[in-house]
């Protein structure tokens, strides 16, 4: 029996969300409407079919995507989701937003992403190194060091990075590893990248409440979804900025404890019984009653779409902080910001994981490593720059976080393009 795996069409397309962004960016910084539809197409995209055995013997056919969205500063970079809802489109407006991403944070590196349409959860180990590995076959000539980076992003991990790198190394007949980054340490993995993403949000966080003047010694923090970036923005707000955290929630729910929340055993109650609602001496709450708490900061750091024009006007937060990539919609962004919350957007926010991804680079290609406390050094300085130019650009232009965002990396990559004779 061959079954074949595929993924419903998701409301709120996200690649549609990209055009109506870079729209309100050409508005900003005037670009022509010939610039303009240049930036709302990708450079090149594949989509392959993986035909795995799975442990039972039968034949399920995975669709996987690879996406490189633009090359203009440099080689592609972005991550490889396993999700069961992973679409083209999604993978799409993925690869843009890396794009503006490491514009953003003025790396010599272009967007791109990828993604399996598949449930890891109900995979074994065995299945899904086969699956790593026949997805890489497909994608060889398409990615490597000088070409596009790959790295773990939902539902992968070092581990799926070490079969990955491992097989284009067989393929290459060589050592390769620098085609991938988030690896184990051990093949050339970057020290402080298991909570980078986290920690660069933690640094615009501490950036934003200089700015709003936030007490974050007396800072109340809820955090809407508990998998690696939500459990480390938890534990960082409490260790580095010293936040309390009362509510965290996963996709079966949420929790919520106005005395806080300890990081540690809602993650231990998370990986025992697979939801922090388990956790005891709580109050059980939905997932948007998280999202709506009178809070002084909201992280979303889970999947797209989560803040929308119906539950926009109800966020209390003083600071949105988006670990998450894409959670607020166009229509509630311009809710928040008539409603004074300071959004700090994802692509600014979530940067850390990329950035540390970039060292990784940049030391395997030295084949010389840095000691953790270089990379957050070097992490804090580059992330703090990047939401000073943010800043910047929201007061010249009189616009919100994202847009200002938005004007500082489509321009460099546009700059950058017009240097190189493609527009």
């Amino acid at each position: 029996m061959v079954q074949v795996l595929t993924s419903n069409v998701i409301e709120n397309n996200p690649f549609e969300i990209v055009k109506t962004q870079i729209d309100k960016c050409a508005e900003i910084l005037k670009l022509t409407p010939a610039v303009t539809e240049v930036l709302k197409h990708p450079l090149r995209e594949l989509h392959v079919s993986l035909p795995i055995r799975m442990d039972d013997g039968s034949i399920r056919v995975f669709q996987g995507f690879r996406v490189l969205y633009n090359d203009a500063r440099g080689p592609g970079k972005g991550g490889i989701r396993f999700h069961p809802q992973e679409t083209a489109d999604t993978v799409r407006a993925l690869a843009a937003w890396m794009t503006w991403k490491c514009s953003l944070m003025d790396i010599p590196l272009g967007g791109a992403k990828g993604g399996i349409i598949c449930n890891p959860k109900e995979m074994s180990q065995a299945e899904l190194e086969r699956l790593s590995r026949a997805y890489i076959r497909q994608v060889y000539q398409f990615i490597g060091p000088c070409k596009d980076v790959p790295a773990p992003d939902v539902y992968t991990n070092p581990q799926i990075m070490a079969w990955m790198a491992d097989e284009y190394s067989v393929i290459a007949g060589e050592p390769k590893f620098g085609v991938i980054t988030g690896k184990p340490l051990c093949l050339g993995g970057s020290r402080g990248r298991g909570d980078a993403t986290a920690r660069g949000g933690m640094f615009t966080i501490r950036e934003a409440a200089k700015n709003l003047g936030i007490d974050l010694k007396n800072a109340t923090v809820a955090i809407q979804g508990y998998g690696n970036a939500g459990y480390y923005a938890a534990k960082l707000c409490q260790e580095m900025l010293g936040c309390r955290v009362i509510a965290a929630c996963d996709s079966k729910g949420g929790v919520y404890n106005d005395k806080g929340i300890d990081p540690h055993e809602a993650m231990r109650c998370k990986e025992e019984s697979g939801s922090v609602c388990d956790l005891p001496g709580v109050e059980k709450v939905t997932n948007e009653d998280v999202l709506t708490l009178d809070v002084d900061i909201l992280i979303p750091a889970a999947i797209e779409n989560v803040i929308t024009a119906d539950n926009a006007e109800n966020i209390k937060a003083k600071i949105v902080a988006e670990l998450a990539n894409g959670p607020t919609t166009p229509e509630a962004d311009d809710i928040l910001f008539q409603n004074n919350v300071h959004v700090i957007p994802d692509f600014l926010c979530n940067a850390g994981g990329v950035t540390v991804s970039y060292f990784e680079m940049v030391q395997n290609t030295s084949m010389y490593y840095w000691e953790e406390e270089e990379v957050y050094a070097k992490l804090d300085k580059r992330i703090s720059s990047a939401y000073a130019s943010v800043l910047e650009a929201s007061r010249k232009y009189n616009v919100n976080m994202r847009q200002a965002a938005y004007s500082v990396a489509v321009k460099r990559v546009v700059d950058t393009m017009k240097v190189r004779g493609w527009v």
